[in-house]
Protein backbone atom coordinates (compact mmCIF):
# COMPACT_ATOMS: atom_id res chain seq x y z
CA UNK A 1 0.00 0.00 0.00
CA UNK A 2 1.43 3.30 -0.89
CA UNK A 3 -0.58 5.92 1.42
CA UNK A 4 -1.18 5.50 5.08
CA UNK A 5 -4.44 7.71 4.58
CA UNK A 6 -6.43 5.78 2.41
CA UNK A 7 -10.43 6.60 1.97
CA UNK A 8 -13.22 4.25 0.87
CA UNK A 9 -16.88 4.20 0.60
CA UNK A 10 -19.54 1.77 1.06
CA UNK A 11 -22.36 3.69 -0.47
CA UNK A 12 -22.78 1.26 -3.50
CA UNK A 13 -21.81 -2.35 -4.01
CA UNK A 14 -19.27 -1.20 -6.39
CA UNK A 15 -17.20 0.70 -3.73
CA UNK A 16 -18.11 -1.69 -0.69
CA UNK A 17 -16.32 -4.68 -3.22
CA UNK A 18 -13.51 -2.45 -3.76
CA UNK A 19 -13.00 -1.59 -0.08
CA UNK A 20 -13.23 -5.57 0.66
CA UNK A 21 -10.76 -6.52 -2.21
CA UNK A 22 -8.00 -3.94 -0.50
CA UNK A 23 -8.40 -5.53 2.58
CA UNK A 24 -8.40 -8.60 1.17
CA UNK A 25 -4.86 -7.77 -0.50
CA UNK A 26 -3.76 -6.42 2.83
CA UNK A 27 -4.71 -9.16 5.13
CA UNK A 28 -2.69 -11.95 2.57
CA UNK A 29 0.57 -10.33 3.80
CA UNK A 30 -0.43 -10.96 7.11
CA UNK A 31 -1.36 -14.66 7.55
CA UNK A 32 0.51 -15.81 10.38
CA UNK A 33 -1.07 -13.48 12.49
CA UNK A 34 -4.42 -14.67 11.29
CA UNK A 35 -3.76 -18.16 11.88
CA UNK A 36 -1.91 -17.73 15.34
CA UNK A 37 -3.11 -18.24 18.91
CA UNK A 38 -1.23 -16.61 21.16
CA UNK A 39 -2.07 -19.31 23.59
CA UNK A 40 0.80 -20.91 20.96
CA UNK A 41 3.17 -18.56 21.50
CA UNK A 42 5.85 -20.24 23.22
CA UNK A 43 5.07 -23.38 21.90
CA UNK A 44 4.94 -22.64 18.25
CA UNK A 45 7.79 -19.67 18.36
CA UNK A 46 4.99 -17.12 16.81
CA UNK A 47 7.71 -14.15 17.74
CA UNK A 48 9.60 -15.71 14.91
CA UNK A 49 7.22 -15.03 11.94
CA UNK A 50 7.69 -11.16 13.14
CA UNK A 51 9.87 -9.17 11.36
CA UNK A 52 12.84 -8.92 13.44
CA UNK A 53 13.09 -5.15 13.11
CA UNK A 54 9.46 -4.73 14.30
CA UNK A 55 10.26 -7.38 17.51
CA UNK A 56 13.49 -5.44 18.43
CA UNK A 57 11.67 -1.99 18.31
CA UNK A 58 8.84 -3.16 20.49
CA UNK A 59 10.58 -5.10 22.79
CA UNK A 60 11.11 -2.64 25.06
CA UNK A 61 8.29 0.09 24.38
CA UNK A 62 5.96 0.85 27.08
CA UNK A 63 2.91 -0.87 27.42
CA UNK A 64 1.05 1.86 27.32
CA UNK A 65 2.31 2.46 24.02
CA UNK A 66 1.55 -1.23 22.58
CA UNK A 67 -1.81 -1.17 23.77
CA UNK A 68 -2.46 2.01 21.37
CA UNK A 69 -1.15 0.04 18.44
CA UNK A 70 -4.63 -1.29 17.47
CA UNK A 71 -6.33 2.39 17.76
CA UNK A 72 -3.50 2.93 15.02
CA UNK A 73 -1.74 4.94 17.20
CA UNK A 74 2.58 5.15 16.16
CA UNK A 75 5.57 6.96 17.57
CA UNK A 76 8.15 9.11 15.40
CA UNK A 77 11.09 6.60 16.23
CA UNK A 78 9.71 3.64 14.98
CA UNK A 79 11.01 1.55 11.77
CA UNK A 80 8.90 2.91 8.78
CA UNK A 81 7.88 -0.31 7.73
CA UNK A 82 6.20 -0.82 11.45
CA UNK A 83 4.27 2.35 11.41
CA UNK A 84 3.07 1.48 8.01
CA UNK A 85 1.40 -1.31 9.27
CA UNK A 86 -0.25 0.17 12.12
CA UNK A 87 -1.68 3.15 10.12
CA UNK A 88 -2.89 1.70 7.08
CA UNK A 89 -4.52 -1.42 9.25
CA UNK A 90 -6.07 1.87 11.00
CA UNK A 91 -7.27 3.39 7.53
CA UNK A 92 -8.42 0.38 6.43
CA UNK A 93 -11.24 -0.38 9.28
CA UNK A 94 -14.29 1.26 9.53
CA UNK A 95 -14.79 4.39 11.62
CA UNK A 96 -16.25 3.37 14.96
CA UNK A 97 -16.91 6.31 16.50
CA UNK A 98 -20.32 7.18 17.40
CA UNK A 99 -21.77 9.14 15.16
CA UNK A 100 -24.22 12.19 15.16
CA UNK A 101 -27.38 10.45 15.21
CA UNK A 102 -29.47 13.80 15.04
CA UNK A 103 -27.44 14.72 12.13
CA UNK A 104 -28.16 11.12 10.60
CA UNK A 105 -31.82 10.48 11.70
CA UNK A 106 -33.03 13.77 12.45
CA UNK A 107 -36.41 12.89 13.41
CA UNK A 108 -34.85 10.36 16.25
CA UNK A 109 -36.11 11.18 19.50
CA UNK A 110 -34.47 10.10 22.20
CA UNK A 111 -35.93 9.25 25.64
CA UNK A 112 -34.22 9.63 29.03
CA UNK A 113 -35.02 6.03 30.63
CA UNK A 114 -36.61 6.37 34.15
CA UNK A 115 -34.88 3.78 37.28
CA UNK A 116 -37.89 1.26 36.82
CA UNK A 117 -36.89 0.74 33.49
CA UNK A 118 -33.30 0.43 33.71
CA UNK A 119 -33.51 -1.61 36.51
CA UNK A 120 -31.07 -4.73 36.43
CA UNK A 121 -28.86 -2.63 33.09
CA UNK A 122 -25.61 -2.18 33.80
CA UNK A 123 -24.50 1.57 32.40
CA UNK A 124 -22.91 -0.53 29.06
CA UNK A 125 -26.58 -2.09 28.58
CA UNK A 126 -28.57 1.39 29.67
CA UNK A 127 -26.47 3.31 27.24
CA UNK A 128 -26.80 0.19 24.37
CA UNK A 129 -30.75 0.19 24.64
CA UNK A 130 -31.76 3.97 25.16
CA UNK A 131 -29.37 4.47 22.11
CA UNK A 132 -31.03 2.09 20.24
CA UNK A 133 -34.54 2.40 21.41
CA UNK A 134 -34.53 5.60 19.71
CA UNK A 135 -32.91 4.85 16.69
CA UNK A 136 -35.55 1.59 16.35
CA UNK A 137 -38.37 3.94 16.93
CA UNK A 138 -37.04 6.61 14.38
CA UNK A 139 -36.60 3.94 11.69
CA UNK A 140 -40.09 2.19 12.46
CA UNK A 141 -41.98 5.57 12.00
CA UNK A 142 -39.80 6.21 8.82
CA UNK A 143 -41.29 2.65 6.94
CA UNK A 144 -44.75 2.27 8.40
CA UNK A 145 -43.89 -0.49 10.81
CA UNK A 146 -46.41 -1.61 12.85
CA UNK A 147 -44.61 -3.96 14.98
CA UNK A 148 -41.37 -4.58 16.24
CA UNK A 149 -39.94 -8.04 16.45
CA UNK A 150 -36.91 -7.94 19.15
CA UNK A 151 -34.64 -10.95 17.49
CA UNK A 152 -32.85 -12.65 20.99
CA UNK A 153 -34.67 -10.57 22.77
CA UNK A 154 -33.02 -11.89 26.02
CA UNK A 155 -34.43 -10.39 29.32
CA UNK A 156 -36.29 -7.85 27.10
CA UNK A 157 -34.61 -5.00 28.09
CA UNK A 158 -34.97 -3.75 24.33
CA UNK A 159 -38.79 -4.76 24.48
CA UNK A 160 -40.18 -3.25 26.87
CA UNK A 161 -38.54 0.32 26.24
CA UNK A 162 -39.75 0.38 23.21
CA UNK A 163 -42.93 -0.42 24.38
CA UNK A 164 -43.59 1.33 27.40
CA UNK A 165 -41.64 4.24 26.80
CA UNK A 166 -42.28 4.55 22.39
CA UNK A 167 -45.57 3.02 22.84
CA UNK A 168 -44.69 0.39 20.12
CA UNK A 169 -46.39 -3.21 19.39
CA UNK A 170 -43.38 -5.18 20.28
CA UNK A 171 -43.02 -8.76 19.99
CA UNK A 172 -40.12 -10.09 22.28
CA UNK A 173 -38.81 -13.64 20.54
CA UNK A 174 -35.79 -15.83 22.25
CA UNK A 175 -34.41 -19.15 21.95
CA UNK A 176 -35.06 -19.89 26.08
CA UNK A 177 -38.40 -19.98 27.75
CA UNK A 178 -36.50 -19.09 30.56
CA UNK A 179 -35.76 -15.35 29.27
CA UNK A 180 -39.66 -15.28 28.07
CA UNK A 181 -40.37 -15.96 31.66
CA UNK A 182 -38.29 -13.31 33.40
CA UNK A 183 -39.37 -10.64 30.43
CA UNK A 184 -43.07 -11.34 31.51
CA UNK A 185 -42.49 -10.84 35.18
CA UNK A 186 -40.30 -7.61 34.25
CA UNK A 187 -42.67 -6.20 32.24
CA UNK A 188 -45.67 -6.60 34.76
CA UNK A 189 -43.62 -4.73 37.57
CA UNK A 190 -42.89 -2.32 34.99
CA UNK A 191 -46.62 -1.78 34.20
CA UNK A 192 -47.71 -1.30 37.58
CA UNK A 193 -45.56 1.85 37.42
CA UNK A 194 -46.83 2.87 34.22
CA UNK A 195 -50.78 1.95 35.48
CA UNK A 196 -50.10 4.49 38.60
CA UNK A 197 -48.12 6.98 36.25
CA UNK A 198 -51.50 7.13 33.98
CA UNK A 199 -53.44 7.04 36.72
CA UNK A 200 -52.27 9.95 38.09
CA UNK A 201 -52.01 12.25 34.62
CA UNK A 202 -55.75 11.28 33.82
CA UNK A 203 -54.47 10.30 30.54
CA UNK A 204 -55.96 6.98 29.96
CA UNK A 205 -54.99 3.45 30.53
CA UNK A 206 -54.03 1.83 27.36
CA UNK A 207 -50.53 1.13 26.62
CA UNK A 208 -48.47 -1.21 24.86
CA UNK A 209 -46.94 -4.76 26.59
CA UNK A 210 -44.35 -6.35 25.14
CA UNK A 211 -45.47 -10.09 24.11
CA UNK A 212 -42.58 -12.78 24.31
CA UNK A 213 -42.04 -15.83 21.69
CA UNK A 214 -39.83 -19.06 22.42
CA UNK A 215 -38.49 -19.94 19.06
CA UNK A 216 -35.29 -22.18 18.71
CA UNK A 217 -34.69 -21.03 15.24
CA UNK A 218 -36.04 -17.72 12.97
CA UNK A 219 -37.19 -18.72 9.68
CA UNK A 220 -39.44 -16.68 6.81
CA UNK A 221 -42.69 -19.06 7.94
CA UNK A 222 -42.21 -17.62 11.61
CA UNK A 223 -42.10 -14.33 10.99
CA UNK A 224 -44.88 -14.33 8.14
CA UNK A 225 -47.13 -16.14 11.10
CA UNK A 226 -46.18 -13.20 13.33
CA UNK A 227 -47.25 -10.41 10.73
CA UNK A 228 -50.54 -12.25 10.40
CA UNK A 229 -51.39 -13.52 14.21
CA UNK A 230 -52.95 -11.23 16.83
CA UNK A 231 -50.13 -11.93 18.70
CA UNK A 232 -50.13 -15.12 20.53
CA UNK A 233 -47.91 -15.98 23.42
CA UNK A 234 -46.95 -19.38 21.71
CA UNK A 235 -45.34 -20.39 18.39
CA UNK A 236 -47.48 -23.72 18.82
CA UNK A 237 -49.94 -21.49 18.53
CA UNK A 238 -49.21 -18.81 15.62
CA UNK A 239 -48.64 -22.17 13.48
CA UNK A 240 -52.57 -22.90 14.31
CA UNK A 241 -53.12 -19.34 12.65
CA UNK A 242 -55.24 -19.26 9.57
CA UNK A 243 -53.51 -17.41 6.62
CA UNK A 244 -56.17 -15.69 5.54
CA UNK A 245 -57.47 -15.10 8.98
CA UNK A 246 -55.79 -12.12 10.17
CA UNK A 247 -54.29 -8.80 8.34
CA UNK A 248 -50.97 -8.85 7.37
CA UNK A 249 -49.06 -6.07 9.93
CA UNK A 250 -45.66 -4.80 8.78
CA UNK A 251 -42.41 -5.59 10.66
CA UNK A 252 -39.13 -4.30 11.91
CA UNK A 253 -36.75 -6.53 12.54
CA UNK A 254 -34.51 -5.74 15.49
CA UNK A 255 -31.13 -7.10 17.37
CA UNK A 256 -29.38 -5.92 20.09
CA UNK A 257 -25.98 -8.00 20.06
CA UNK A 258 -27.74 -10.85 18.33
CA UNK A 259 -24.93 -13.66 18.21
CA UNK A 260 -23.20 -15.50 15.50
CA UNK A 261 -25.48 -16.64 13.05
CA UNK A 262 -28.72 -14.89 14.43
CA UNK A 263 -27.47 -11.73 12.65
CA UNK A 264 -27.22 -12.94 9.72
CA UNK A 265 -30.07 -15.28 9.05
CA UNK A 266 -31.69 -11.84 10.45
CA UNK A 267 -30.79 -10.23 6.68
CA UNK A 268 -31.98 -12.86 5.10
CA UNK A 269 -35.09 -12.95 6.47
CA UNK A 270 -35.31 -9.45 5.54
CA UNK A 271 -35.29 -10.14 2.06
CA UNK A 272 -37.25 -13.24 1.67
CA UNK A 273 -39.81 -12.05 3.49
CA UNK A 274 -42.37 -8.85 2.37
CA UNK A 275 -43.83 -8.22 5.16
CA UNK A 276 -40.63 -7.09 6.66
CA UNK A 277 -40.08 -3.50 5.70
CA UNK A 278 -36.71 -2.35 7.89
CA UNK A 279 -33.97 -4.53 9.81
CA UNK A 280 -31.79 -2.80 12.76
CA UNK A 281 -28.83 -5.19 13.17
CA UNK A 282 -26.09 -4.98 15.81
CA UNK A 283 -24.19 -8.06 15.51
CA UNK A 284 -21.39 -9.66 18.04
CA UNK A 285 -19.96 -13.19 18.98
CA UNK A 286 -18.10 -13.19 15.10
CA UNK A 287 -16.24 -16.44 16.82
CA UNK A 288 -20.23 -17.87 16.85
CA UNK A 289 -19.85 -17.56 13.15
CA UNK A 290 -20.41 -20.42 10.72
CA UNK A 291 -17.96 -20.11 7.93
CA UNK A 292 -17.65 -21.68 4.92
CA UNK A 293 -16.05 -24.75 4.15
CA UNK A 294 -15.88 -25.15 8.11
CA UNK A 295 -17.49 -28.08 9.52
CA UNK A 296 -20.26 -26.15 10.89
CA UNK A 297 -21.10 -24.74 7.82
CA UNK A 298 -24.09 -25.12 5.83
CA UNK A 299 -25.49 -23.94 2.38
CA UNK A 300 -26.26 -20.83 3.92
CA UNK A 301 -22.92 -19.81 6.36
CA UNK A 302 -22.34 -16.79 8.48
CA UNK A 303 -19.05 -16.19 6.47
CA UNK A 304 -19.48 -14.76 3.68
CA UNK A 305 -22.69 -14.17 2.51
CA UNK A 306 -22.14 -11.94 -0.60
CA UNK A 307 -21.38 -13.19 -3.99
CA UNK A 308 -18.65 -10.69 -4.17
CA UNK A 309 -16.23 -11.93 -0.86
CA UNK A 310 -17.44 -15.35 -2.42
CA UNK A 311 -15.84 -14.93 -5.41
CA UNK A 312 -12.58 -14.14 -3.76
CA UNK A 313 -12.39 -17.53 -2.20
CA UNK A 314 -10.91 -15.39 1.25
CA UNK A 315 -11.58 -17.33 4.26
CA UNK A 316 -11.26 -16.29 7.57
CA UNK A 317 -11.88 -19.28 10.39
CA UNK A 318 -12.04 -19.38 13.82
CA UNK A 319 -8.60 -17.71 15.41
CA UNK A 320 -9.70 -14.81 13.16
CA UNK A 321 -13.08 -14.49 13.90
CA UNK A 322 -12.16 -14.71 17.31
CA UNK A 323 -9.58 -11.56 16.82
CA UNK A 324 -12.73 -9.45 15.35
CA UNK A 325 -14.33 -9.36 18.36
CA UNK A 326 -11.22 -7.37 19.76
CA UNK A 327 -11.85 -3.72 21.18
CA UNK A 328 -9.11 -1.28 20.41
CA UNK A 329 -10.44 1.63 21.63
CA UNK A 330 -10.78 -0.23 25.52
CA UNK A 331 -7.55 -1.38 24.59
CA UNK A 332 -6.30 2.15 24.26
CA UNK A 333 -7.91 3.64 27.34
CA UNK A 334 -5.66 1.15 29.36
CA UNK A 335 -3.16 2.42 31.79
CA UNK A 336 0.21 0.78 32.80
CA UNK A 337 -1.27 -1.53 35.35
CA UNK A 338 -4.19 -2.65 33.08
CA UNK A 339 -1.93 -3.43 30.05
CA UNK A 340 0.53 -5.39 32.36
CA UNK A 341 -1.80 -7.09 33.56
CA UNK A 342 -3.33 -7.77 30.15
CA UNK A 343 -0.36 -8.78 29.00
CA UNK A 344 0.96 -11.17 31.87
CA UNK A 345 -2.61 -13.07 31.79
CA UNK A 346 -1.42 -14.17 28.17
CA UNK A 347 2.26 -15.06 29.33
CA UNK A 348 0.83 -16.87 32.11
CA UNK A 349 -1.51 -19.42 29.79
CA UNK A 350 0.97 -19.34 26.87
CA UNK A 351 3.28 -20.70 29.67
CA UNK A 352 0.62 -23.01 30.53
CA UNK A 353 0.22 -24.47 27.31
CA UNK A 354 3.76 -25.35 27.44
CA UNK A 355 2.43 -27.81 30.58
CA UNK A 356 -0.25 -29.53 28.66
CA UNK A 357 2.59 -29.96 25.29
CA UNK A 358 5.14 -31.75 26.98
CA UNK A 359 2.78 -33.51 30.03
CA UNK A 360 -0.63 -33.91 28.47
CA UNK A 361 -0.72 -33.53 24.69
CA UNK A 362 -3.93 -35.49 24.04
CA UNK A 363 -5.79 -32.74 26.02
CA UNK A 364 -4.10 -30.05 23.67
CA UNK A 365 -5.39 -31.78 20.33
CA UNK A 366 -8.90 -30.77 22.25
CA UNK A 367 -8.23 -26.75 22.35
CA UNK A 368 -9.00 -26.83 26.07
CA UNK A 369 -10.53 -24.17 27.93
CA UNK A 370 -9.47 -23.57 31.21
CA UNK A 371 -11.69 -20.95 32.57
CA UNK A 372 -10.92 -17.10 34.16
CA UNK A 373 -8.80 -18.60 36.75
CA UNK A 374 -5.94 -16.55 35.63
CA UNK A 375 -7.76 -13.16 36.40
CA UNK A 376 -8.78 -13.93 39.56
CA UNK A 377 -5.53 -15.17 41.27
CA UNK A 378 -3.92 -11.88 39.71
CA UNK A 379 -6.24 -9.81 41.34
CA UNK A 380 -5.62 -11.68 43.87
CA UNK A 381 -2.27 -10.79 43.95
CA UNK A 382 -2.89 -7.26 43.37
CA UNK A 383 -5.07 -7.35 46.47
CA UNK A 384 -2.65 -9.19 48.56
CA UNK A 385 0.50 -6.41 47.60
CA UNK A 386 -1.72 -3.09 47.81
CA UNK A 387 -2.50 -4.42 51.55
CA UNK A 388 1.02 -4.28 52.92
CA UNK A 389 3.81 -2.04 52.88
CA UNK A 390 6.07 -4.34 50.98
CA UNK A 391 6.27 -5.72 47.52
CA UNK A 392 7.74 -8.69 48.23
CA UNK A 393 4.85 -10.05 49.69
CA UNK A 394 3.89 -13.77 48.21
CA UNK A 395 0.57 -15.41 48.98
CA UNK A 396 1.02 -18.12 51.44
CA UNK A 397 -1.27 -20.02 49.20
CA UNK A 398 0.64 -20.15 46.03
CA UNK A 399 3.86 -21.44 48.67
CA UNK A 400 1.40 -24.16 49.99
CA UNK A 401 3.58 -27.39 49.84
CA UNK A 402 6.05 -25.38 52.33
CA UNK A 403 6.09 -24.15 55.74
CA UNK A 404 7.38 -20.57 56.43
CA UNK A 405 8.14 -19.39 59.97
CA UNK A 406 9.17 -15.75 60.31
CA UNK A 407 12.52 -15.16 61.75
CA UNK A 408 12.58 -13.50 65.56
CA UNK A 409 11.16 -10.45 64.24
CA UNK A 410 13.89 -9.99 61.45
CA UNK A 411 11.44 -9.66 59.12
CA UNK A 412 13.13 -12.87 57.27
CA UNK A 413 11.58 -16.15 56.07
CA UNK A 414 12.38 -19.39 56.81
CA UNK A 415 11.81 -22.74 54.60
CA UNK A 416 11.60 -25.33 56.46
CA UNK A 417 12.49 -28.56 53.88
CA UNK A 418 11.75 -32.18 54.34
CA UNK A 419 15.56 -32.68 55.73
CA UNK A 420 16.67 -34.30 52.86
CA UNK A 421 16.86 -31.40 50.28
CA UNK A 422 20.27 -30.99 48.35
CA UNK A 423 22.13 -27.68 50.11
CA UNK A 424 22.64 -26.47 46.75
CA UNK A 425 18.99 -26.65 45.76
CA UNK A 426 18.34 -23.25 47.42
CA UNK A 427 21.03 -21.12 45.27
CA UNK A 428 19.03 -21.16 42.48
CA UNK A 429 15.42 -18.47 43.06
CA UNK A 430 12.93 -20.46 40.77
CA UNK A 431 14.25 -23.73 42.58
CA UNK A 432 13.49 -22.42 45.66
CA UNK A 433 10.34 -21.45 44.88
CA UNK A 434 9.65 -25.22 43.47
CA UNK A 435 11.06 -26.21 46.57
CA UNK A 436 9.54 -29.60 47.86
CA UNK A 437 8.04 -28.02 51.37
CA UNK A 438 5.17 -29.33 52.93
CA UNK A 439 2.22 -27.33 53.37
CA UNK A 440 2.00 -24.44 55.99
CA UNK A 441 1.12 -20.54 56.55
CA UNK A 442 3.04 -17.17 56.77
CA UNK A 443 3.01 -15.93 60.50
CA UNK A 444 3.31 -12.27 58.67
CA UNK A 445 4.21 -9.89 56.10
CA UNK A 446 7.09 -10.66 54.06
CA UNK A 447 9.59 -7.72 54.18
CA UNK A 448 12.50 -9.45 53.81
CA UNK A 449 13.98 -12.27 52.34
CA UNK A 450 13.54 -16.50 51.98
CA UNK A 451 16.15 -18.34 53.97
CA UNK A 452 16.69 -22.96 54.35
CA UNK A 453 17.85 -21.80 57.74
CA UNK A 454 21.93 -21.93 56.47
CA UNK A 455 23.64 -18.38 55.09
CA UNK A 456 21.90 -18.77 51.47
CA UNK A 457 19.12 -16.29 51.53
CA UNK A 458 16.85 -15.49 48.65
CA UNK A 459 14.95 -12.36 47.85
CA UNK A 460 11.08 -12.74 46.96
CA UNK A 461 11.54 -10.52 43.90
CA UNK A 462 9.35 -10.30 41.28
CA UNK A 463 10.83 -12.71 39.30
CA UNK A 464 10.05 -15.17 41.74
CA UNK A 465 6.65 -14.25 42.70
CA UNK A 466 5.98 -14.28 38.71
CA UNK A 467 7.07 -18.03 38.28
CA UNK A 468 5.17 -18.47 41.60
CA UNK A 469 1.77 -17.66 40.09
CA UNK A 470 2.43 -19.61 36.98
CA UNK A 471 2.87 -22.79 39.03
CA UNK A 472 -0.58 -22.14 40.77
CA UNK A 473 -2.23 -21.29 38.04
CA UNK A 474 -0.93 -24.24 36.08
CA UNK A 475 -2.21 -26.30 38.84
CA UNK A 476 -5.39 -24.89 39.02
CA UNK A 477 -5.95 -25.18 35.23
CA UNK A 478 -4.89 -28.76 35.68
CA UNK A 479 -7.49 -29.55 37.80
CA UNK A 480 -10.49 -27.30 36.10
CA UNK A 481 -9.25 -29.83 33.20
CA UNK A 482 -10.35 -32.61 35.53
CA UNK A 483 -6.57 -33.65 36.26
CA UNK A 484 -7.01 -34.49 40.10
CA UNK A 485 -3.60 -36.71 40.36
CA UNK A 486 -0.92 -34.45 38.75
CA UNK A 487 1.82 -36.15 36.53
CA UNK A 488 5.35 -35.13 38.15
CA UNK A 489 5.53 -31.60 35.85
CA UNK A 490 8.69 -29.77 36.08
CA UNK A 491 6.91 -26.50 36.03
CA UNK A 492 10.38 -24.60 37.15
CA UNK A 493 12.07 -26.04 33.84
CA UNK A 494 9.25 -24.81 31.71
CA UNK A 495 9.35 -21.38 33.08
CA UNK A 496 13.08 -21.28 32.48
CA UNK A 497 11.89 -21.76 29.19
CA UNK A 498 9.53 -19.61 28.64
CA UNK A 499 10.14 -16.70 31.02
CA UNK A 500 13.06 -15.31 28.75
CA UNK A 501 10.57 -14.66 25.64
CA UNK A 502 7.39 -13.36 27.63
CA UNK A 503 8.73 -9.73 27.52
CA UNK A 504 7.90 -10.57 23.73
CA UNK A 505 3.78 -11.02 24.05
CA UNK A 506 2.48 -7.57 24.12
CA UNK A 507 3.92 -6.50 21.22
CA UNK A 508 3.22 -9.48 19.29
CA UNK A 509 -0.72 -9.40 21.04
CA UNK A 510 -0.72 -5.79 19.91
CA UNK A 511 0.16 -6.06 16.25
CA UNK A 512 -1.75 -9.07 16.24
CA UNK A 513 -4.53 -7.23 17.31
CA UNK A 514 -4.09 -3.87 15.17
CA UNK A 515 -5.82 -6.57 12.55
CA UNK A 516 -9.33 -6.87 14.53
CA UNK A 517 -10.91 -3.91 13.71
CA UNK A 518 -9.74 -5.13 9.65
CA UNK A 519 -11.49 -8.62 10.03
CA UNK A 520 -14.48 -7.03 11.72
CA UNK A 521 -14.65 -4.21 9.01
CA UNK A 522 -14.80 -7.21 6.37
CA UNK A 523 -17.78 -8.85 8.00
CA UNK A 524 -19.79 -6.29 8.64
CA UNK A 525 -18.72 -5.02 4.82
CA UNK A 526 -20.31 -8.78 2.83
CA UNK A 527 -23.47 -8.55 5.23
CA UNK A 528 -24.06 -5.22 3.95
CA UNK A 529 -22.83 -6.33 0.23
CA UNK A 530 -25.14 -9.00 0.75
CA UNK A 531 -27.90 -6.72 0.92
CA UNK A 532 -26.39 -4.19 -1.96
CA UNK A 533 -26.25 -7.53 -4.77
CA UNK A 534 -29.78 -8.56 -3.79
CA UNK A 535 -31.98 -5.35 -4.08
CA UNK A 536 -31.54 -2.25 -5.79
CA UNK A 537 -34.59 -0.61 -4.03
CA UNK A 538 -33.27 -0.93 -0.57
CA UNK A 539 -31.51 2.07 1.97
CA UNK A 540 -28.75 0.61 3.57
CA UNK A 541 -26.04 1.87 5.45
CA UNK A 542 -23.56 1.05 8.50
CA UNK A 543 -23.91 3.72 11.27
CA UNK A 544 -21.93 3.42 14.92
CA UNK A 545 -24.42 4.22 17.39
CA UNK A 546 -22.92 3.09 20.40
CA UNK A 547 -20.22 5.22 22.60
CA UNK A 548 -17.03 2.50 21.64
CA UNK A 549 -15.25 2.81 24.96
CA UNK A 550 -18.72 1.71 26.30
CA UNK A 551 -19.94 -0.85 23.94
CA UNK A 552 -17.27 -1.87 21.41
CA UNK A 553 -19.28 -3.61 19.07
CA UNK A 554 -21.34 -0.47 18.48
CA UNK A 555 -22.04 -1.04 14.44
CA UNK A 556 -25.66 -0.76 13.71
CA UNK A 557 -26.68 -2.39 9.92
CA UNK A 558 -29.70 -0.62 9.35
CA UNK A 559 -31.69 -1.38 6.21
CA UNK A 560 -35.03 -0.13 4.48
CA UNK A 561 -37.40 -1.63 1.64
CA UNK A 562 -38.47 1.93 -0.31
Amino acid sequence: MASYNLEFSCDTAENTLAWIHSIIDFLDSYRFFLEAHVVNFFKDRLWENVDKEWIDCLRNESSENLVQIPSGVVQEYWPPSLKKFVLTSRSLAIRREQANLSKVLPDMHLASLNQVLTQGMNPKKKHEVEVLAGVVSCIAKGVGASTVVDVGAGQGYLAQVLSFEYQLPVIAIDASSHHARVTDARAERIKKHYFSKLRKTGSGSHFNIPKTVTCQILSTETLKALSRSSLQKDLADLELVEESAETESSLLLAGLHACGDLSVTMLRSFLDCKEIRAVVSIGCCYNLLSEEGSESADFQCGFPMSKGVKSTKFSLGKSSRDLACQSAERWKGLGIDASLHNFNLHALRAAFQMVLFHYYPETLEKSPIVGRQGKALLRQQHRKEESTDSMNFVDHNILKRGNIAKANGTGEYHIEGTGNADENHFSDPVLLASASIKSGSMAGKTSGAFSNGSSNQISINEDTKKYLLFEEFSVSALSRLGFSHLKEVDFSQIWKETEPFATLIGPYWSLRTALGPIIETILLLDRLLYLQEHDSYLETMILPIFDPKLSPRNMALIAKKI
